[in-house]
């Protein structure tokens, strides 16, 4: 079956970047439509935390009384957990502006903050393929042709064509494909893989955020929603073969990644130990990446990016989901009042790129340098003297990465 349908704006990507935009152009009243490639609810790889800079956005996209009811308790302290090693301090809240009234950030698993998101989108007008995968972008006179396939119930491709002058790319980068906006596939023995799992019954505190350095790697825990403990990791490509190969000789038979990766973090990191000594682990382990760190193009060859495909800060510093659903909402402000034609599109794309800039790239560089610190020789060796002596150095990291700043229009 083949059918075409026209738009305003096609948004390839249903995670937060994609349903926020999504959902704040249909209610501008445009005609959108959501190009995904999975069924929902789906679990992601994904730290979950959700700083409170972003609740009152979250009032705006009308999800934020759903997400208060279900998010996991307020993290008040941010902690580093490396070696023996155990510091805490204070977390900083927000203390101005609309979100003053949650004053601290909490985290909601990515299976049930998605799905609220795409509902939300849905509610609004916004127009569902799901799942559909969106396989090309062509030009077609004054806009583009956007290709998306699917399989039917009895494993036939279903072909359709999506037009619109604006297209979105809200696919994330650790997957490769054939669409401009999606990165190349390269595989580095430096590459960063990403992990993540829940546990339930952890005796980590319910108020408590820490940053996790081990050998190889970093990573981070917190409460999420329904009781689930959230770890998420990041390590290096070389060291989780090296990780595996040790242990599979050890065990005298096959070990996967996610074994050798807890494993790790346990052996290496008393924290992490203590957390989930006693705890259950709650569905399996997921696994991505590489992560794909640094700062991209926002408006390149009439395709407008949001979320990691425009640029990704390293996973350290816990501001995924800021970046995500503060970009989604940074594009719509642009594109709502937006000239017609290619001309307007193009001066939309340089004032996102500039309210882009200003937003994130500090965060991007910060949490650079902090990443290359941990995984550097001697860094979190370093990491852990400095911060025994000094722990309110945590709370100013914290501000440091954004978690005290509001988005524009929202102060």
């Amino acid at each position: 079956m083949r059918r075409s349908s026209t738009h305003d704006a096609i948004v390839i990507g249903a995670g937060p970047a994609g349903t926020s935009l999504a959902l704040a152009l249909a209610r501008s009243g445009w005609a959108v439509a959501i190009v995904e490639k999975t069924i929902f609810p789906r679990r992601k790889v994904c730290g979950e935390y959700i700083s409170a800079s972003n609740l009152a956005l979250l009032d705006r996209l009308g999800i934020g009384e759903a997400w208060r009811a279900d998010a996991g308790p307020e993290i008040r302290r941010v902690g580093f957990f490396s070696g023996n090693t155990s510091v805490e301090a204070p977390m900083p809240g927000v203390k101005h502006g609309a979100a003053a009234k949650d004053g601290f950030g909490r985290a909601l698993g990515r299976d049930v903050l998605d799905f609220l998101l795409l509902k939300a989108a849905e509610k609004a007008g916004a127009e569902l393929f799901q799942p559909w995968r969106a396989v090309a972008i062509d030009r077609d006179g004054e806009v583009q042709a956007v290709r998306i396939q699917a399989r039917d119930e009895t494993s036939r491709d279903q072909a359709s064509i999506l037009r619109a002058p604006v297209v979105v790319a809200a696919h994330g980068s650790w997957e490769p494909g054939p669409l401009p906006s999606q990165l190349e596939k390269t595989n580095r023995s430096s590459d960063l893989l990403g992990f993540k799992a829940h546990f339930t019954g952890s005796s980590l505190a319910p108020d408590l955020m820490p940053l996790l350095t081990f050998p190889g790697g970093y990573g981070g825990m917190v409460f999420a929603d329904h009781g689930r403990m959230s770890i998420s990791c990041c390590i290096r490509r070389d060291m989780l073969a090296r990780l595996r190969r040790n242990l599979a000789r050890k065990r005298q038979n096959h070990v996967s990644a996610a074994e050798a990766v807890q494993h790790h973090l346990m052996a290496s990191c008393r924290g992490v130990n203590d957390a989930l000594e006693g705890a259950c682990l709650d569905d399996a382990w997921l696994a991505a990446g590489p992560i794909r760190p640094g700062i991209r193009s926002c408006y390149e060859k009439d395709i407008f990016r949001v979320g990691n495909a425009a640029g990704e800060s390293h996973p350290i510093i816990a501001e995924g989901i800021s970046m995500a659903l503060q970009s989604g909402w940074l594009l719509a402000s642009e594109l709502a009042g937006a000239r017609s034609g290619e001309a307007g599109r193009e001066a939309a794309g340089r004032r996102y790129k500039a309210a882009w800039t200003g937003l994130f790239s500090t965060r991007v560089h910060v949490a650079a340098a902090i990443a290359r610190l941990a995984l550097g020789p001697g860094g979190a060796t370093l990491m852990e003297t400095a911060l025994r002596n000094v722990p309110r150095a945590l709370t100013l990291g914290a501000q440091l990465s954004g978690k005290t700043r509001l988005v524009p229009g929202f102060g």
